[in-house]
């Protein structure tokens, strides 16, 4: 028997939210758990191995930005018209937004792969780590159709309510990672050493195992979707659609990860040593921010399908309760991440005294301000849910470009703070952003999303295919 999609329209609204929300932050952190058994086994390479792997992560991330965007406009329009009982459109647009970011994948993992040393000299990377950066973020590139199937495949899942299956892949799919990372990394027997290099081509060859499951679940629709290779034929206007509010949010990530690449040119200029101790404290922030993106998306999914359902009111209280849930959150999680800083830190680098002091050191100024993080992950989470994503693309804009990258110049480069300040720009950030996105909710409307109107019209076009 297939398993039921889930309602979201009806219940406590902050049980519902905590329900989607904690498998989807499981998933996450599996997900991430990726790049964190990547760092570990890596780690034991040297400083210089762990800075390939951190100058290659922002690369690599505004790639899969560029077209992850399109899996948020796939689980809005899915969320949509689930929540108006349009079954037929569910499965149509799960087919279309397959189709639509899986060509996207192929054009940019071909053109990435051949531009990847151009890119490494975008960003300045030294002569003594281009050849490890260079070998591993090319394969990444190679895999990103792999990596963009399964984004979309979660997606399309989270849109219909089903949050556990994506988990449970991810699971075996990292369990798979750490077998496969040392023994590519290192060799044993037959199978040469490849170093960095060996660890993306784990990653990859893990994220092949996922999509495979992900599209089997979806053709036999054991999940809430039934697939069929007939809904795969292209549906010109609703790719254009999807497009149009897919599109912002691509700008939207790729701006948060182009903010990335900058900070990241600006840890390079001080150094391999500040550049390391980045690379580690960077990706420990990002795990301590996996609740408020899980709460965000979960709050994304609630809101469309409330406004599907035609309950407005229930969509907005919902955003208020995401945005205390994710405040409180982060609150916590920033001060277990205080307290165990130096465990966390060694943990994934051994052996560099003095990358692991300023790494510590740069978590412990920035742990304090991630509850603020969660304010803006919400509200943001809301707007996109309504269809609104040009908001949550400008709050996104106006916190990465006109708030954190140019605090971090000046206060890296004209006050006594020295490279220092790149930690404390997330302090200042974080907390301006929050205050305007807090404002911005409290002043305007979440409905604004002629793009998400239900096609009760093309049902009959599509029941065919559903069926």
């Amino acid at each position: 028997m297939p398993a039921p999609a889930v309602r979201l329209t009806e219940g406590p609204i902050l049980r519902t939210l905590l329900r989607l929300a904690v498998p989807i932050v499981l998933a996450n952190l599996l997900q991430t758990g990726y790049q964190l058994v990547d760092a570990y086994w890596v780690g034991r390479l040297g400083a210089a191995a762990v800075a390939a792997v951190a100058v290659s992560f922002p690369v690599n991330f505004l790639l899969v930005a560029l077209g992850s965007g399109f899996s948020v406009a796939g689980s809005v329009l899915v969320a949509r018209n689930f929540g108006a009982r349009n079954l037929p459109m569910v499965n149509h647009v799960a087919a279309q937004s397959l189709v639509l970011t899986l060509s996207l994948s192929l054009l940019l993992a071909v053109g990435a792969y051949f531009a990847s040393p151009l890119l490494l000299r975008l960003i300045g990377v030294g002569p003594d780590i281009f050849p490890l950066a260079n070998r591993f973020q090319q394969v990444l590139f190679l895999g990103l159709p792999l990596n963009f199937g399964f984004l979309m495949f979660q997606a399309l899942m989270r849109g219909v309510g089903q949050v556990r299956l994506p988990l449970y892949i991810n699971l075996l799919a990292l369990a798979l990672n750490f077998l496969l990372d040392p023994l590519f990394i290192y060799g044993y027997g037959p199978v040469p050493g490849l170093g960095v290099a060996g660890a993306a081509l784990a990653t990859v060859s893990t994220q092949a195992l996922s999509v495979v499951l992900g599209f089997v679940v979806m053709l036999r629709g054991t999940a809430g979707l039934k697939l069929s290779f007939r809904g795969f034929r292209p549906d010109t206007e609703l790719m254009l659609r999807a497009f149009r509010l897919g599109a912002p949010s691509s700008i939207d990530l790729s701006a948060r990860a182009l903010g990335f690449s900058m900070m990241t040119i600006l840890a390079t200029g001080f150094g391999t040593t500040v550049l390391a101790a980045y690379g580690i404290g960077s990706r420990l922030l990002a795990l301590g921010i996996l609740p408020a993106l899980g709460i965000s998306l979960a709050c994304s999914t609630l809101v469309a399908q409330n406004l599907g359902a035609q309950r407005p009111d229930r969509a907005r209280q919902t955003a208020r309760y995401a945005i205390g849930t994710s405040f409180l959150g982060l609150l916590l999680v920033g001060g277990a991440i205080y307290a165990a800083a130096q465990p966390l830190v060694r943990f994934f680098l051994a052996g560099d005294e003095a990358v692991a002091a300023e790494a510590v050191q740069f978590v412990r100024i920035a742990a304090a301000s991630l509850c603020f993080t969660g304010v803006q992950q919400s509200v943001s989470g809301s707007l996109r849910g309504a269809g609104n994503t040009l908001g949550a693309m400008l709050l996104t804009l106006i916190s990465t470009w006109v708030l954190q990258f140019p605090i971090a110049w000046y206060l890296s480069s004209h006050t006594a703070l020295g490279f220092r300040g790149l930690w404390w720009s997330f302090v200042a950030s974080n907390v301006l952003a929050a205050t305007l996105a807090l404002l911005w909710f409290l002043r305007g409307s979440l409905q604004q999303a002629d793009v998400l109107q239900p096609q009760v019209d093309v049902e009959a076009g599509v029941a065919e295919e559903a069926g």
